[in-house]
């Protein structure tokens, strides 16, 4: 019994130990304290524009600082092995530093890189993608490392010659500012609160106009605003596209419910107050949810499309379709794409993730044959549309999962000379890298929004059996994070 009752007591001054270790391993290891201000030297920028900045060998995310600065801040939070410290002021700015255009720069979280020269933004985006290349796919870049030519090109990122008011779709949520006033725009950093918002420099100015509109009449018609907490209100979010090259404009309101009060002086008074208005469109949203639409859309006024054109090519947008926001940068996107398929008009290519067929139109006016496939129906049905509206034949497009749909194709005596691919944010599906594999196309084409999980995919393609050849970073959202490139492989056999 005594055995036990030691070995139990043993058991138990081991378990608080552990349980002290494991208190201890969370404990930060900064020299300092919070709230304590510090003077860091910034050495980079994080994947979400946040300075990185070191301090007695200690790691702190400075929001507003640039690399080779040196600033003194105040500890907000510390973690075991970093923080994150508020900007009190710079000791020495950055020659890269800019005073940004936009009033409420520092508070909105739609842009992140506006007080950056626009030169040092491309340099940098360009750099995010080199660094996600060699770190997270294990690849040999030229240029890097002392690989003077050897490993892939990683081309100059391409910018915009006026990188400002280049948004064709504006998405705002609705809220109630001081006094229940209903308001419109877009969160602060890191929240929900939202900040009224009458001008972004980098919409197009006519969603900036609509926005206006819309925020004028629900107020005079007194239209209750969403509160997140209590689920309670109308008007959640105001969506409005425009047509650069066509003119036509688009609004969608996003209730909560499927009820819109006084729905005749709505569609009054915004054909009254929006020149070029085609489409007045209510999507039901009654969930608690992040996500802007609801399944239920519906059309009040109009068309259930607006007409655009990309590089002479024109499509036709629903409320829910995706459609690049950056016209202009879409067709270098595309163009560049084109290039990398090395089209001859002999080549059967497979789009897949083609969305409304954008990318597809464009490649089909090169190639013997596309097949576009998507796993959304009501895209399928828009590519499909555009096709015919262009006079497009040599187009085919199928609705459900590309890993089910292109092995299916190749029984049916498909063989892909080139396959392209634009995946969301997350990637490509594991399973479709395996069918890209299992159907080895002479070229593979891939377009990416997200330097990370394009790494990822491209180690998976390489161990596989393809070279990466050139990567082109294309610049579609000046002034934030975010950075596009279009990659060019070929099969090693």
């Amino acid at each position: 019994m005594k055995r036990k009752q030691t070995r139990g007591n043993a058991g138990s001054a081991k378990g608080k130990a552990t349980k002290r270790e494991q208190q201890a391993a969370l404990e930060p290891n900064a020299p300092f304290q919070k709230n304590e201000e510090v003077t860091v030297d910034l050495i980079g920028l994080t994947h979400d524009g946040e300075g990185v900045g070191r301090a007695g060998g200690f790691t702190l995310f400075v929001q507003g600082g640039l690399p080779g600065e040196t600033a003194r801040v105040r500890v907000m939070k510390l973690k075991k092995q970093y923080g994150y410290a508020r900007l009190e002021e710079l000791v020495q700015s950055s020659p890269d530093r800019l005073q940004p255009p936009c009033d409420i720069f520092k508070e909105c979280g739609g842009c992140q890189l506006q007080h950056l020269d626009y030169a040092a933004q491309l340099a940098w985006k360009r750099q995010s993608v080199v660094d996600n290349l060699k770190r997270i796919g294990k690849l040999q870049v030229a240029g890097e490392d002392g690989h003077a030519d050897a490993g892939i090109v990683v081309h100059d990122t391409v910018g915009m010659e006026e990188p400002w008011r280049y948004r064709n779709k504006a998405a705002v949520p609705v809220g109630a500012g001081d006094e229940g006033k209903l308001i419109a725009g877009f969160y602060a950093r890191g929240s929900h609160r939202i900040i009224d918002m009458n001008d972004c420099l980098i919409q197009h100015e006519r969603n900036d106009e609509v926005v206006r509109v819309v925020k004028r009449i629900a107020r005079e018609l007194r239209i209750q605003p969403y509160n997140e907490e209590t689920g309670q209100g109308v008007l959640r979010h105001v969506m409005t596209r425009t047509g650069v090259e066509s003119g036509e404009v688009m609004v969608v309101l996003v209730t909560n419910g499927g009820r819109l009060p006084r729905q005749p002086e709505w569609i009054e008074q915004l054909r009254a107050q929006i020149p070029g208005l085609k489409s007045i469109v209510q999507n039901v949203n009654s969930q608690a949810t992040n996500a802007i639409f609801g399944d239920e859309t519906r059309v009040l006024w109009g068309s259930e499309v607006i007409y655009d054109e990309l590089d002479g090519i024109r499509f036709a947008i629903s409320a829910r379709s995706f459609y690049q926001v950056n016209p202009a940068q879409t067709v270098t996107l595309y163009r560049k794409a084109v290039e990398y398929a090395a089209l001859t008009g002999k080549e059967r290519v497979i789009d897949a993730y083609c969305g409304i067929g954008t990318i597809s139109l464009f490649l089909a006016r090169q190639a013997g044959h596309v097949y576009g496939v998507e796993i959304v129906p009501e895209a399928i049905a828009d590519a499909r549309r555009n096709a015919e509206l262009n006079g497009i034949a040599n187009a085919t497009f199928e609705a459900g999962p590309a890993e089910v749909v292109m092995p299916r194709w190749r029984k049916e005596g498909i063989e892909a000379d080139v396959i392209v691919v634009d995946p969301p944010r997350k990637g490509c599906d594991p399973a479709l890298l395996d069918t890209i594999l299992a159907l080895r196309p002479e070229r593979v084409v891939y377009v990416s929004c997200n330097p990370s999980t394009l790494a990822r995919d491209l180690r998976v393609l390489e161990d596989g059996g393809y070279k990466t050849v050139e990567v082109t970073p294309v610049d579609m959202f000046p002034h934030t994070v975010h950075v596009e490139c279009v990659v060019w492989m070929v099969s090693k056999d």
